[in-house]
């Protein structure tokens, strides 16, 4: 059976189309180096703040096994465990976007990047992150 030219297309329609979506987040960042490890000396002067990167890893790992909802949770409790670690708001922006929902994204994108702005390798993320926000919102 002959290609034609419909055929073709399709193939050609469907690969630009395959080209232009960016990957997901977690198919570029869950390896180990993204582990979150609390040094021992850290744990004996905040145990609010180790526990709050406790949660913070368990809700990664619930975002790279696409479990927004209950990432959502665990993170919002590592939230207000430690309102200034700019990692859980870095993952409730990704929570939010694997959800779909632009504005909620792109609240703690901001925050995210308020509280990581002295961290050139998160703000590289931060600013990946935003971009891809702006695309949901298109």
């Amino acid at each position: 059976m002959p290609i034609k030219a419909i055929d073709i297309f399709c193939i050609v329609l469907l690969a630009a189309l395959l080209a232009g979506c960016p990957k997901p987040i977690f198919e570029r960042y869950p390896s180990e180096e993204d582990r979150i490890t609390v040094p021992e000396e850290s744990a004996k002067e905040n145990p609010r703040a180790v526990a709050s990167l406790q949660l913070t890893d368990q809700g990664r790992r619930l975002l790279a096994d696409k479990q927004p909802d209950k990432a959502i949770r665990v993170l919002e409790q590592a939230v207000s465990l430690h309102p200034t670690n700019g990692q859980n708001y870095y993952y409730l922006a990704e929570a939010w976007l694997m959800k779909g929902f632009a504005d909620q994204a792109k609240e703690f994108n901001q925050l995210a990047e308020i509280h990581l702005k002295e961290d050139s390798r998160w703000m590289i993320r931060v600013g990946e992150q935003a971009d891809r926000i702006a695309e949901l919102e298109k």
